[in-house]
């Protein structure tokens, strides 16, 4: 059984078919089709080639299959889905899951931060979105997995919007150890047509990336490897203050944060604090449109579960979400969650979580500084006193996708900057926008090094 399977390769697409390098990284602006080339890339090849291996990863299970896999499923395999030329595979204890092919070729799947079923496995093509999450280590590492030896040359492909200019994508690029492909919007055939005008779709995608502000237009419009004027934390270094998820100690003391928002993001931010006082940020939640009381049930959900010294069976009733003591905590609780002034808000949240609230120091420009003074080195250390653990964003807000806004610390703070506008005294306030979880951790560390916070009085 044959299907069809149509795709026009342009650009940079066109120059990666043809390419044969052992490292390749596609880098360009926001929706210039580079993820699809590299899917498609390895799709034709393993149509092509039966027996094959290949595996598609990102940083996280998690954002694997909420972004990349939904492409492929929906835009590049969906004939072959359809034919039964494909199937998917969940996977077993022995092996990881992925698509098998009727030629008897295969494309594994897996997020970095649950490798261990891939690691021991040998391939011919592979294929690493969103390459700015990884680290050097993570793709020296899947290096070493290319050796089936069924292509007769075996490679590595990543796909990334541009970064900082010292990441070490750009670095290794630049040096020569890989070869970088240079994407463009004229590339990508659903937004420009091929005399150069845009379709109706890039009409509206384009209106989109010139509303971008600052380094994000740079990158995601423009396709720069760029870093922001005026930035807030200089001294933050994605090599440094990213850290690969672990376990963390159930000693370890516990702390929320949280910016209110709607229409603007809603942010919690769960923090660790280790036996030397580093801060360690490992979850959160960045999301719109949500109300506060559903955010509540949606944190209680990450945190409990229903006790096991009680048989539900016999009692009659299930655990009742309302009941705190009908359920058991799988974390520490927190010592404090901090949050934004809005009264009612708290009032919401406090009802819902079953849990008191203390408002934050919000004094910006200290709090700033003092963030600042965690994310440098000390002349007598070796280590900073802030990291924020990979992978940590619960889940991706589709409608902040869609906008190319970002989610999350680790994408707010390399673009938060001072609002040096007409008028204004150098480094006295931020621009206010994108900031909500730079915000959350500024109360996180104003909490902790700022002394005692101001007494705010509400009324319900």
């Amino acid at each position: 059984m044959t299907t069809a399977v149509r795709y026009e390769p342009r650009g940079a697409a066109k120059q990666l078919f043809k390419n044969r390098d052992s490292e390749v990284v596609m880098s360009g602006a926001a929706g210039t089709g580079k993820s699809l080339a590299c899917l498609y890339r390895l799709h034709f090849a393993a149509l092509q080639r039966p027996g094959i291996r290949c595996l598609i990863v990102r940083k996280t299970a998690v954002s694997l299959g909420a972004t990349t896999l939904v492409t492929f499923r929906k835009k590049v395999a969906k004939e072959a889905l359809e034919a039964g030329i494909v199937h998917w595979y969940g996977g077993s204890q022995q092996e990881a899951p992925g698509y098998k092919y009727k030629n008897g070729s295969e494309i594994n799947v897996v997020g970095m931060d649950k490798p261990e079923k891939v690691l021991s496995s040998e391939f011919d093509l592979i294929f690493c979105d969103e390459a700015t999450e990884l680290t050097v280590t993570d793709w020296e590492t899947l290096g070493t997995r290319l050796r089936n030896g069924v292509l007769p040359w075996q490679q590595q492909i990543a796909a990334c919007n541009p970064g900082h200019p010292k990441h070490w994508l750009k670095q290794r690029s630049d040096r020569g150890a890989m070869t970088m492909l240079t994407s463009l919007h004229r590339d990508n055939p659903a937004y420009v047509n091929t005399d150069g005008s845009l379709t109706v779709k890039g009409v509206d995608y384009m209106a989109k990336l010139d509303a971008l502000t600052g380094v994000r237009k740079l990158r995601l419009k423009e396709g720069k490897w760029a870093a922001a004027e005026g930035l807030c934390f200089e001294s933050w270094d994605d090599s440094i203050h990213l850290i690969d998820r672990a376990p963390i100690p159930k000693d370890w003391e516990r702390w929320w944060t949280v910016d209110f928002g709607f229409t603007n993001p809603f942010v919690l931010q769960c923090w660790a604090v280790d036996p030397d006082g580093r801060l360690i940020l490992y979850r959160e939640i960045y999301k719109t449109r949500t109300l506060v009381e559903d955010h509540a049930r949606a944190i209680l959900a990450l945190v409990r579960r229903p006790r096991t010294d009680i048989d539900w069976k016999t009692a009659g009733r299930a655990p009742d979400p309302e009941v705190s003591s009908d359920w058991g905590w799988t974390e520490p609780k927190p010592r404090a969650v901090i949050c934004d002034h809005d009264a009612e808000d708290r009032a919401t949240l406090e009802k819902h979580l079953g849990m008191s609230t203390s408002a934050a120091h919000k004094s910006v420009s200290d709090g700033i500084q003092a963030v600042e003074s965690r994310l440098r080195i000390a002349t007598d250390d070796i280590k900073p006193r802030l990291y924020v653990m990979r992978g940590s964003l619960v889940e991706r807000d589709p409608a902040l996708e869609t906008a190319e806004l970002p989610m999350g610390l680790e994408d707010e703070v390399t673009g938060y900057v001072w609002d040096i506008g007409e008028g204004k005294k150098p480094k006295e306030q931020p621009v206010k926008e994108n900031d909500h979880s730079c915000d959350a951790m500024r109360y996180m560390v104003a909490e902790l090094d700022m002394g005692s916070r101001p007494r705010v009085r509400w009324m319900q």
